[in-house]
């Protein structure tokens, strides 16, 4: 037997840049970013050469905002064409995870029902498979619309947003081992004292060895909040002294007013991609989809149609570029 200790090497894998006919804006080891329209650069792309889109596109408002956005009516009929170009250029096994706000209707106090209305035309016209839903829970919502919520004082301040993962097919490729939380003070002393067989009020058995061994933590909850566990918080979030704002404070560029938190695509990137996966993120604005890919070793795609927040979001990477 020889002595000879074989090193294990990761497989050469395609640059990211090769799957995008386009020229990028600016590269990363693990990644590139596009400027322009996600359907042409989308259009560029071939089949199944994406593992996950991840994105947070320009809610529903009846306002309009700095970054662009589209009314409620119109929403659904320009949504559509850019999800049917993630379904196309998703794996077989891929994921498209999509984050959409609320909103109010004109004038009176009562919800929009745009958000329900996509979620059926991107199964039903589509073609995507509803695999689970998430909600971001926010408490630092602005109390919103202010006439329904702080002045008249008829309706309370919303404080969750959706998080949809649809799926190409039934069977994503998914691991929640990837993404466990530790044990609660009540899971851990259960499993240092021992469960007894019982049978809970809603009738489901609970057999002696439910609490034994160590899966290494807890399943996760649908509810992504401050509990949700977070190797990134350290490289940037929403706050206002995270290391992208302050660059950007120092540069005196313009900083996206709707960041993506980071926990959000770090969450989805760990449960549902592997080493060298790609992530496609087509509506980027300040590209935190990107670096948390980079962090986490995934291939990753970005593309946004605003040059200033592609510009600024190179501070995300000041250790890599």
């Amino acid at each position: 037997m020889s002595g000879k200790v074989q090193l294990f090497e990761r497989p050469k894998v395609q640059p990211v840049t090769e799957l995008v006919v386009k020229s990028p804006y600016y590269t990363t080891p693990h990644g590139a970013a596009f400027h322009g329209d996600a359907l042409d650069v989308m259009a560029s792309m071939p089949d199944g050469s994406v593992n996950l889109a991840v994105t947070s596109p320009p809610y529903a408002l009846h306002f309009k905002k700095e970054y662009g956005n589209v009314s409620q009516d119109e929403y659904i009929d320009w949504l559509v064409p850019f999800a049917e170009q993630i379904k196309r250029v998703l794996a077989d096994d891929g994921s498209f995870v999509l984050n959409v706000g609320g909103a109010w209707m004109p004038g009176q106090p009562t919800r929009s029902i745009y958000t329900y209305k996509l979620l059926i035309a991107l199964v039903e016209q589509v073609g995507f498979h509803l695999a689970q839903e998430f909600f971001w829970y926010n408490p630092a919502k602005m109390p919103v619309p202010a006439e329904w919520v702080t002045v008249r004082r008829i309706r309370v301040k919303d404080a969750v947003e959706f998080v949809w993962w649809f799926s190409k097919t039934p069977w994503p490729k998914a691991n929640n081992r990837t993404v466990l939380r530790p044990y609660s003070k009540d899971m851990a002393r259960l499993k240092e004292k021992g469960v007894k067989r019982t049978k809970r009020p809603g009738g489901y058995m609970i057999n002696e060895g439910f609490a034994d061994g160590d899966a290494g933590g807890s399943i996760p909850p649908n509810i992504i909040d401050d509990d949700t566990p977070t190797d990134m918080l350290k490289f940037g979030n929403n706050s206002a002294n995270d290391p992208y704002t302050k660059r950007c404070k120092e540069a005196g560029v313009k900083i996206h007013p709707a960041r993506f938190p980071a926990v959000l695509p770090e969450l989805f990137i760990k449960f549902l991609t592997e080493y060298d996966d790609v992530v496609l993120d087509p509506f980027a604005g300040s590209n935190t989809s990107g670096m948390v890919a980079e962090r986490l070793e995934r291939r990753w795609i970005a593309v946004d149609t605003d040059e200033s927040y592609l510009e600024a979001s190179k501070f995300r990477f000041d250790t890599t570029l």
